[in-house]
Order: structure tokens, then sequence, then C-alpha cells
């Protein structure tokens, strides 16, 4: 099901400037039993965005009935939300009256093999280099060709691939966030100049502070990155993913990955009585 603005159809005005211009927000959300996972903090981030793009934040009430309307009857899927800044002419200057686009599509959930939770995955480095803009550093914009281009380097053997940005530094995966854990330290990439603040990674680091595992967030070299203890990386749809090959190199799927692993799984219980 597609609803725009609250109708279901699958038509999308031709002058809106997500087409045109990117100018707009996502999120990808979970559900499973018909709630969406983690919503809260989904909708947090999606504020924040609104605020640094000054696209008006939709009435919460409208979202959360439209997010049941998709959801109803749903077992697993994932939703996608995404927000535009709505209608406008020809030109970069922002319509004075600004009415965004809400678009909300349930998709199904990925079949991804359940090995890749538990054993591990094969990684890559990727050639595309991600840009630096502390501006947007951080925000699920709808701009999204870097990614889209680091994608298309590989087809079957890997399952994800890792980027550095113009600087040097490894940021993140192509549709996840990356955990580095060496000598019981788990460390996560710095989000300032480059990336995404994915949801399931400010989740992982809330883990960690509970949980009184050292967490630090850090410029990364590929170098330290290879020569990390354990890897996984993460995102709202796959959750934790541990990478066990990555350049050649075997990692194993480490006792600390599995406990933050584990311990994800009890957040997400928690989701349903909260």
């Amino acid at each position: 099901m597609i609803l725009i603005n609250g109708e279901r159809k699958n038509t999308l005005d031709a002058t809106d400037r997500g087409i045109h211009y990117g100018d707009g927000l996502f999120e990808t959300i979970e559900v499973i039993q018909q709630k969406p996972i983690f919503l809260k903090q989904h909708l947090a981030r999606l504020k924040t965005g609104c605020q640094i793009l000054k696209i008006p934040y939709p009435d919460a009430a409208l979202l959360l009935d439209e997010f049941k309307q998709v959801s109803t009857g749903c077992e697993q899927g994932v939703i996608k939300l995404m927000l535009t800044r709505g209608s406008g002419g020809r030109g970069y200057r922002q319509p004075e009256l600004i009415t965004p686009t809400r678009i909300i599509a349930l998709y199904p959930f990925p079949d991804y093999p359940e090995h890749n939770k538990t054993q591990g995955i094969q990684a890559r480095f990727c050639s595309t280099r991600l840009g630096l803009n502390p501006l947007l550093a951080g925000l699920k914009h709808n701009n999204r060709l870097e990614q889209v281009l680091a994608r298309a380097e590989w087809q079957d053997e890997f399952q994800e691939g890792l980027m550095l940005n113009l600087d040097g530094y490894v940021i993140e995966g192509t549709m996840s966030n990356l955990f580095v854990i060496k000598e019981q330290i788990v460390y996560t990439p710095e989000i300032k100049v480059s990336g995404i603040k994915g949801v399931m990674r400010q989740v992982i680091i809330n883990i960690a502070e509970h949980n009184n595992i050292p967490l630090q967030e850090a410029l990364l070299s590929k170098d330290f990155v290879l020569q990390a203890d354990e890897l996984f990386v993460s995102n709202s749809v796959i959750g934790i993913w541990p990478i066990r090959s990555l350049e050649n190199k075997a990692y194993a799927v480490g006792m600390l990955t599995k406990k933050i692993q584990a311990t994800l799984e009890n957040y997400k219980a928690r989701e349903f009585v909260a």
C-alpha cells in the first residue's frame, strides 16, 4: 500500500521538489506484527531533519494514523516514509508557502539469509567516495547518488560495501553504519562532515552506554578498520550483521558483537510493550 498525503494512490505531482532536487527526507522503518519498530527515534530524526532543511514537520497524530493504515495486517515488512518540500516552480528558490508531500509506502521485508546475522557477511571497500558537507552530514536526505554509484560496483559476492569520504576516513556502508571492535572497545565513525546518523546506530550507542561497554565515535582510517578484532554493520532493517570477511581478511563473530546483538533483540522486544 502507498499513501500520498493520506490518499491511496501511486502518482505524484510532476512539479514536486523531491523529484526535481531531492528536496526532502526519508525514513526506513521495520514493521513487526503491525507495529513500526523504534518509531519514536525515527520521528525524532525526521523532525531534526525538517528543522535543518526548514520543511514543516507533519502533524504527529496524522503520521501515526497513516502508519497504522499501511501496517494493518502486516506480520513483518518495511515502511518507507518520504517527506518532500512539496510542489514548486522551476528554480531552486523555495515557494513562499511550503506544503510538504508525505509518501508512506509498505514493502515486503527483504528475504535476507539468516546466516547474515549468525555467521556474518562478506564486505568490500568501495572506490566511490562520500563528499564533505557539515551542514547535511547526519541527515537521511533524499540525495543518495553516492550510495547508488557505490552499490553499482559489485553484484553478488558481497553483501555490503564500506565507503570512505574525500578525506580518506571510513564513514559507513552503502546502506549501513559501521562498528569496529578492537581490544574490547567499540568504535564507530564520527559523522560530522559525511554520512548518515542511522537510528540503529544511535540505538547501539545507547546499548553500549547502558551496559558499560566502552564506545568511541572517532575518525577511522582504512588500516585501523582492517586491524579490528570484530566488525559489524547495522541499519533499521538488517539489525546487526557481523562482517566475516573484508579485503580477503577473515574476522570472527566475536563475543562482544554477539552480546550487542542479543541486547538489541531485547530492546526490540520492549517496543511491543512500550
